[in-house]
């Protein structure tokens, strides 16, 4: 593939619900455009954007793959992102690529969840987009629904572009409003004029003139042609609608069929009328002094690129994906990584379609490439020429919310696990990795249940080991309730030294978490050298509890007596007499088990609150209040014990069809109820036991 202009790029995001059709148009672009033979089938593993080994084996998209193709002397970048929620880190990074965006919507589905966040993400990112209704063909296919839906959903009004004709539910052709023109399609995905059906003229007669009113609204001299009765011509509808889709005023949508190849020439036309790079205004960025700027797209300037995907490989390294904002990148080209403030460089340079990579002398401004590796650089990163410093905006990933404890299923392999998790969180910012040192745990947290699945999947394949994984243990604290005053003393002779060691120490519940200590000693019953001995070993023993081994919390402890032997007292003795006391002390004292409570914020449609209050109250929740935000939506607070928010993700998604979203964050702890402190103090002694 040769390098292009910048003018004659587009960059286009395709977005909507898992199984709107995303990866079939692209198979049906690249076949149309002779870029392959035969077209794949996502069903079969055999499509050019689903190449890597986890989509093949689920038939689903799990990663964002670029799928250029070469028309009518463009060049159409399309960014195929997953359309499942477990995967939205992969849509960030696309969209940080991408200049505009389709969304797919399929004839029969209609707009659906999937639908709603890519037109979120579309506003979010302030992209033009253009609606695509997929799968026409199908019997139950409703176009005319499609587009009622989406007026109805996002309160726009729908431009309809390129409509099917369906007579008793046949696909027999479809109609250009723009040009109103009528054609059919052989199986080669050619088309021909045909006359506009008598069923369609009516139909075709409304979205002409609802397109006439769109086109008008965007230009005084079009308005008053058309209040004049004039007629636009097609050139003007062209300019006007680009014009509109750039400042996002209109919404056209155009219906094809992939599988039958109906009408992909259309959506090919159609991209040519989204913003090239050329047009945008700039991308935001800082300089050196971080002050914001506005980076143009122009091949004469000084190169500076940002990363936007990575693919960790363990034998051929990172592969970088990047989008060139300014400049034009040739091969050797040696950078700076604004990040790292590090060199590095591009030996090979390459245009990338699916896992095909072929090797490029230039990329011009505007375009997407990927170098192997750079070996200092990640996903996020800005690179610059030296001397023309510029940092482009940090990426927004979700914050992962299902954290889960891993266990290793081979003895020994912990750290193997370690190593190859750290390589896929260098392509999966959304992963993240912990090493709990309380709970003794590696806790591996991501965006749901399939995104960890995946993560298994991939450790598996390529670094050769595997891993379960289980909920992660709750940090639960012990405190106690009243004060008491007990003795701890050590005494043992075996010949030669003895050791001796006696205290007096009165336990009292404390202001502060941490352990308080204090010392009311008088005359001299246990000499001052030995103090901070005592209160050395009362800081090992509140570490581990009575009741279950939890650490202990708000306690304080003061030194009151004791007594001491002139040659067998020790530092170790006194230590070891303080344990003892601990020990005795804190069963006195009314000891209590705390569980942690963390605030949640859950933002939901309206329509679901009911199921979340009764959820919340299972929980054994708290709801705090309830808000509306600036959408729409529901905000509930609450406070909820964290031993019952390990799946949360999970339910809220299936509550909510996936429209809801939230925060927990550790606020405080309290007691926990009788029944749940008695089961896990019954669990402690069960595992006590079995080490034993």
């Amino acid at each position: 593939m040769k390098p292009y202009a910048t003018d004659k790029i587009r960059n286009i995001c395709l977005m909507g619900h898992g199984g709107s059709g995303k990866t079939t148009f692209t198979e049906a672009a690249l076949f149309l455009t002779k870029a392959i033979d035969r077209m794949g089938k996502a069903a079969d593993g055999t499509t050019v954007s689903d190449f890597d080994p986890e989509e093949v084996k689920r038939k689903i998209s799990v990663s964002t793959s670029l799928v250029p193709v070469e028309w009518k002397g463009n060049k159409i970048n399309f960014i195929d992102i997953p359309g499942y929620f477990d995967f939205a880190g992969e849509t960030v990074q696309g969209l940080r690529a991408a200049d505009g965006c389709y969304i797919m919507v399929g004839g029969k589905d209609g707009v659906d969840v999937g639908t709603e966040k890519a037109w979120k993400a579309c506003l979010k990112n302030k992209l033009p987009k253009a609606v695509i209704v997929t799968k026409v063909e199908e019997d139950d296919a409703d176009f005319a629904g499609v587009l009622a839906s989406i007026n109805s959903t996002f309160n726009v009004t729908a431009c309809p572009i390129f409509v099917p004709l369906k007579n008793d539910r046949k696909l027999e052709g479809f109609v250009n409003v723009i040009d109103k023109k009528a054609y059919k399609y052989d199986a080669s995905g050619t088309p021909s004029e045909i006359p506009v059906p008598a069923y369609a003229v009516d139909m075709l007669e409304e979205m002409r003139n609802q397109l006439n009113e769109a086109i008008a609204e965007t230009d005084e001299e079009l308005m008053e042609k058309f209040f004049g009765g004039e007629e636009f011509t097609v050139d003007e509808i062209n300019k006007a609608l680009s014009s509109a889709i750039m400042d996002r005023s209109i919404t056209p949508v155009l219906g094809c069929s992939s599988m039958m190849l109906k009408a992909i020439d259309k959506v090919l036309d159609f991209a040519l009328l989204l913003p090239s790079p050329a047009a945008v205004d700039g991308v935001d960025a800082t300089d050196a002094n971080g002050e914001e700027i506005k980076v143009k797209y122009n091949s004469a300037d000084p190169i500076s690129l940002v990363v936007f995907k990575t693919v960790a490989d363990p034998f051929v390294g990172k592969l970088s994906y990047f989008k060139v904002i300014s400049g034009k990148l040739t091969s050797d080209t040696v950078l700076t990584n604004a990040t790292t403030g590090q060199t590095e460089k591009f030996s090979h340079i390459y245009m990338v379609r699916g896992k095909k990579q072929v090797e490029v002398n230039e990329i011009f401004s505007g375009d997407l490439g990927a170098v192997t590796k750079l070996s200092n650089t990640n996903t996020g990163d800005s690179l610059y020429t030296a001397g023309r410093p510029v940092t482009f905006l940090p990426f927004d990933f979700p914050a992962p919310c299902l954290s889960l404890a891993v266990v290793p299923k081979a003895k020994g392999d912990e750290e193997k696990i370690t190593s190859g998790l750290r390589k896929l969180m260098e392509e999966d910012p959304t992963l993240k990795l912990e090493n709990n040192a309380e709970t003794k745990q590696l806790v591996i947290s991501g965006l749901g249940d399939m995104h960890l699945d995946v993560i298994m999947s991939k450790l598996k394949t390529k670094f050769g080991t595997s891993m379960e994984l289980t909920d992660p243990k709750v940090p639960y604290r012990e405190t106690i309730r009243k004060k008491v005053e007990v003795e701890g003393k050590h005494k043992k002779q075996s010949g030669g030294h003895g050791q001796y060691g006696h205290v007096k120490i009165e336990f009292e519940p404390g202001e502060k978490q941490e352990l308080e200590f204090a010392e009311r000693v008088f005359g001299g019953s246990v000499p001052k050298n030995f103090f901070p001995a005592v209160e050395k070993g009362l800081q090992d023993a509140v570490a581990h509890g009575v009741l279950a081994g939890y650490p202990v919390v708000n306690l304080k402890a003061t030194l009151t007596d004791g007594s001491y032997h002139p040659v067998d007292s020790s530092e170790m003795a006194f230590k070891l007499a303080a344990s003892l006391a601990y020990k005795a002390g804190l069963v006195q004292a009314n000891p209590t088990l705390l569980e942690p409570i963390g605030m949640l914020t859950v933002t939901i449609p309206s329509a679901s609150m009911g199921d979340i209050i009764g959820d919340i109250n299972k929980r054994r929740g708290s709801v705090l209040g309830m808000d509306t935000d600036s959408d729409g939506n529901t905000v509930v607070s609450a406070y909820v014990p964290m031993a019952e928010m390990h799946k949360y993700s999970l339910d809220l998604r299936s509550m909510t069809k996936g429209r809801g979203s939230f925060s927990f964050v550790f606020d405080r702890y309290e007691d926990a109820p009788p029944p749940v402190a008695q089961k896990i103090i019954e669990e402690h002694k069960k595992d006590m036991q079995d080490s034993e």
